[in-house]
């Protein structure tokens, strides 16, 4: 079997096509599962959303030891906060690609210094919700280049 590409996504994401529209669009979360799934072909994807830190921590864990292809994770707020998310990022030895649907670097300062950043093979910020089937094209070429070597 294959292994899974872990898509995570954090809070407040769940209320993606209702939550400022002018910034994050019209699309709906369901949507963005649905792009991932066709972007990601026959790979399987985990794709998981929560408001909460610790279950975050707990599926990159969960990739860890699955052990996951990849994760493409859109922290969200817990991008700029979250030492957790950090450090549970570091032990995972393949690709990670941050995802952002705004670009962070045009927002407030308060959005301009990403935690996972210092630990993501890429990122992507900017795209809109188009930016996740950027992110999985762009983690299978990673992992078949992992493959290759």
């Amino acid at each position: 079997m294959t292994a899974p590409i872990y898509v995570l996504n954090g809070p407040n994401l769940n209320r993606l096509g209702t939550r400022e529209p002018e910034i994050y669009g019209s699309t709906t979360l369901v949507e963005v599962e649905a792009l991932c799934r066709t972007a990601a072909g026959d790979v399987p994807v985990e794709f998981r959303q929560s408001n909460r830190e610790y279950e975050i921590v707990d599926w990159v864990h969960e990739a860890i030891d699955r052990p996951g292809a990849g994760i493409i994770i859109n922290p969200a707020a817990f991008t700029f906060t979250s030492i957790a998310i950090l450090d549970a990022l570091k032990m995972f030895p393949r690709p990670i690609i941050e995802l952002h649907i705004s670009n962070i670097h045009r927002r407030e300062d308060i959005y301009h210094n990403s935690l996972v950043s210092k630990v993501a093979t890429a990122v992507i910020a900017g795209l809109g919700p188009k930016g996740y089937g950027a992110a999985m094209r762009a983690m299978l070429d990673l992992v078949a280049d992992a493959k290759r070597r």
